[in-house]
């Protein structure tokens, strides 16, 4: 059974930065491509970042790109999601996922390329 856990959501002042953590078990997470979405109240849950299994490709969303960072670390089958220059539009719950297939490489921005998801962490972002 894969599990996701995602942490390190909390309440931030606008310009202030967040580090969230997804946690992966039941998968070989090295050969897996994980991805960051968010959901806002009333709207749809977008794509934030993506990085693919080797960790050689990164893809953003273009409201975050230059101010978010993703990474993985699989010693400890986890992926991070470095966010800085945190904004209010930025106030969602946060998901991370992991793809369908090992090995996958390809657009990792819709979210049906995914097949586990995470609970959720709550990112709140005050002006």
């Amino acid at each position: 059974q894969v599990q996701l856990v995602e942490s390190g959501g909390r309440l931030a002042q606008a310009g202030g930065s967040l580090r969230l953590s997804c946690a992966a078990s039941g998968r070989t997470f090295s050969t897996y491509s994980i991805g960051w979405f968010r959901q806002a109240p009333g709207k749809e849950r977008e794509f934030v970042a993506a990085i693919n299994w080797s960790g050689g490709s990164l893809y953003y969303a273009d409201s975050v790109k230059g101010r978010f960072t993703i990474s993985r670390d699989n010693a400890k089958n986890t992926v991070y999601l470095q966010m800085n220059s945190l904004k209010p539009e930025d106030t969602a719950v946060y998901y991370c996922a992991v793809a369908r297939l090992q090995f996958y490489s390809g657009s990792l921005q819709v979210a049906t390329e995914y097949d586990y998801w995470g609970q959720g962490t709550q990112v709140t972002v005050s002006s």
